[in-house]
């Protein structure tokens, strides 16, 4: 097995979320003959909650055992539960709440309305992920981890110049002052994300193309975050043409 980045070219952001779907469907398939449990990071923004309207859509998701699915999240904002910038409540809107999982197969992070602060709520997220550690780990080795990409190169709640891409120590950081809003925030560090088995990122725009460009030219990962995350086994960045602008030719599949 390879852990080359690849890049998949797709023509808008309807073909893009259909054919993410259809391959996470394929793969979950294919790892739920080989394995008791998958578990799956998922993203929010745009992108995130369209691949899921796609997977809900999809008539092969009835093959799937989702019972044997656990759904963790790389990022959250630090907000009530349930409110509407939340991501879980943007994954559950487009997909989870069909699915008929059970609780305990749903990870969602601590929220701004509950008895912990948000350092508390770092600490506590932490001891969930070691519940569910695999390989040694103090986390699950995710089998797919769904990541989204800033205009700046930000992934999850790491952004540049700040010190959270930098931690080693920890597996869930407490976000403050964040460059994009709400401030509050609780993030996986990128030891957990360069852990996960297959990392997916997926995105679309012309505002990600320069991010993009400069992360697979070799940007450092201070300056451009996803530059420093790299799954196991897989990297595909699923993107749009307009996203691809400034990709270097040689990484794109030529036969995809």
């Amino acid at each position: 097995m390879t852990n080359e980045r690849r890049v998949l070219v797709h023509p808008d952001k309807a073909g893009l979320a259909g054919a993410v779907a259809a391959r996470f469907l394929t793969k979950t398939l294919d790892l739920l003959d080989d394995q008791p449990i998958v578990h799956v990071a998922l993203t929010g923004g745009s992108m995130g909650s369209a691949v899921l309207e796609a997977v809900a859509a999809s008539p092969a998701r009835t093959s799937l055992d989702w019972s044997r699915v656990h759904f963790w999240w790389g990022d959250e904002r630090w907000v009530p539960a349930g409110h509407e910038d939340r991501n879980d409540r943007l994954s559950h809107d487009a997909l989870l709440d069909d699915l008929d999982l059970p609780d305990a197969n749903l990870h969602p992070f601590p929220a701004a309305d509950g008895d912990l602060d948000l350092d508390e709520a770092a600490v506590r997220y932490a001891a969930e992920l070691a519940e569910w550690g695999t390989d040694g780990q103090a986390h699950p080795s995710f089998d797919i981890t769904f990541l989204g990409v800033g205009p700046d190169g930000h992934i999850a709640s790491l952004f540049p110049h700040r010190a959270g891409i930098e931690v080693v120590d920890r597996t869930v950081i407490a976000v403050r002052n964040s460059p994009k809003p709400p401030p509050e925030r609780l993030s996986l560090t990128r030891p957990v994300l360069n852990a996960s088995q297959r990392v997916w990122f997926v995105l679309a725009g012309a505002d990600k193309a320069s991010a993009l460009g400069l992360a697979l030219a070799g940007a450092s990962r201070e300056e451009v975050p996803v530059a420093g995350i790299k799954g196991r086994k897989r990297t595909v960045f699923f993107v749009d043409r307009d996203a691809a602008a400034e990709v270097p030719a040689a990484l794109i599949d030529p036969d995809y």
